[in-house]
Order: structure tokens, then C-alpha cells, then sequence
């Protein structure tokens, strides 16, 4: 009798379970974090990315009304990939404090106010396609462009939503399921924490159309070679005004 009156209850309920015991868990399968509240699913990531020996960021950053395109693999011992600005793209490299730059010659001749590089200029700025020149730590353009290299700085300052934070939909970002939280109701920013393993944060959307970063490669080793001396420019104390 008591069977049939399950059956009954299913059929009526077009497929609803009224017995229990057989609805299926919806977080079978995942790490568990779902379960926690917004604020808690954020310090998790947060954790998680902080304890992580290497990532991969790429997408767009817009930093000061300046947007940049990023394809960066970030260790605690530095990093290597290339940024794309509006004018140009480079190629970073950082190993310790030592930081590399490596552009074509249209980099180092882009004058400001539309005004062209003199020939003397430009012959000696293609001497250095191809070269990774030494950015002294003196350099004003120093802290600019190792903060693109640094792992723990750039991943603070990513991985903030603004706002009352909340739990949102779940979905998959890269191909693994994961758990949106959102900022502001979207407003501050949305971010995409995995649900299967290490609740690693997978793709960041960033408040006011300030970019959009996925996070990939969590935790494998990222190779950072010194270049060859003959590979290597030095200016000394200054990169050149131009």
C-alpha cells in the first residue's frame, strides 16, 4: 500500500519524488562550497588563490581609462607573457626583482602628440627587436609594468566584487562547473569560483566595464628563463626617454 501510494504521488507530481530518500543531491559531486554563504565562497577563492604556486590571467584589464589585453603566467618567483596597449604590444618577463622588456621598434619610437620619431630614433630602436631590455628598478616604468608580473598583487586587487555580495547562478566557466557571485547585484563586479576540486575563481567581470579575466593553469609550474647575455640590452639607471 505504501508503494503505491509513492507511485501515485510521483505520476501526480509529473516526475516529483513524494517518498523521499530519492531526490538526488544537487551538490553530489562538488567540493561543497555552494553550501557556504557569498562572503564565505569569496575567502575560500581567495585561499585558494593565494596558496596556488601558478596561474595563467588573460583578457582585458582597463587600469585609468587605459585598456590593456593580458596573456600572463604568474609564480611567486615572477612572470612571463605579453600585454597589448592601444599603441603597441610587449612582452614582460620577470624573474625575482629583475624585470625584462622585449618590443619591436615601434614601441620605442611612438612619440607623444602624434609627433614621428627622428630616423636617428627609430635605426636605433630596431637594434632592439628582438632584445629583452633591463628595466632598472629606478625607472619610473618600473612599478607600472612589474605590477603585470606580480602574482599577488595582481589577484588582490582582481579579486574584489563591490557591494553586498551574493550568491548568483550556477553555470560552468573553462569548462568546469562553477558558482557565480555577484557584487552589487553585478553592478560591483561578478565572479565565477569552480565547484569541482579546489574552489579556484575561474573568470572575473569586473565592476563599470573595467575588463574581463579568466583565470586558468592553476597550479602548474610556470617556466621563467633568463635570457642569454647576448639576448640582453642594459641602459644602466634609465630606460631611454623615448
Amino acid at each position: 500500500m505504501v508503494s503505491m501510494v509513492c507511485v501515485g504521488v510521483t505520476l501526480a507530481g509529473a516526475g516529483l519524488t513524494g517518498c523521499g530518500g530519492d531526490e538526488k543531491d544537487p551538490h553530489e559531486g562538488t567540493n561543497g562550497v555552494a553550501k557556504l554563504t557569498a562572503p564565505q565562497i569569496q575567502l575560500k577563492s581567495r585561499a585558494a588563490a593565494r596558496s596556488a604556486p601558478g596561474v595563467r590571467l588573460s583578457g582585458t584589464l582597463v587600469v585609468k581609462g587605459q585598456s590593456y589585453r593580458l596573456d600572463m603566467r604568474l609564480s611567486d618567483e615572477g612572470g612571463t607573457g605579453s600585454v597589448t596597449s592601444r599603441n603597441s604590444t610587449f612582452r614582460l618577463l620577470r624573474i625575482g626583482e629583475q624585470l625584462y622588456l622585449e618590443a619591436d621598434s615601434s614601441f620605442w619610437t611612438h612619440g607623444k602628440d602624434g609627433v614621428e620619431a627622428a630616423p636617428s630614433d627609430v635605426a636605433a630602436a630596431e637594434k632592439l627587436t628582438g632584445k629583452f631590455v633591463k628595466v632598472p628598478e629606478g625607472d619610473p616604468s618600473y612599478q607600472q609594468l612589474s605590477g603585470f608580473t606580480d602574482m599577488d598583487l595582481l589577484l588582490d586587487g582582481l579579486l574584489t566584487l563591490h557591494g553586498k555580495v551574493d550568491k548568483g547562478e550556477w553555470g560552468t566557466a573553462g569548462g568546469v562547473k562553477s558558482i557565480r557571485l555577484t557584487g552589487d547585484q553585478g553592478a560591483g563586479g561578478t565572479l565565477d569560483v569552480a565547484l569541482e576540486g579546489v574552489p579556484y575563481p575561474l573568470r572575473l567581470v569586473r565592476g563599470g566595464g573595467a575588463g574581463t579575466i579568466k583565470l586558468s593553469d592553476w597550479g602548474r609550474d610556470v617556466q621563467l628563463r633568463k635570457p642569454k647575455d647576448t639576448e640582453v640590452v642594459d641602459y644602466g639607471r634609465a630606460l631611454p626617454s623615448s
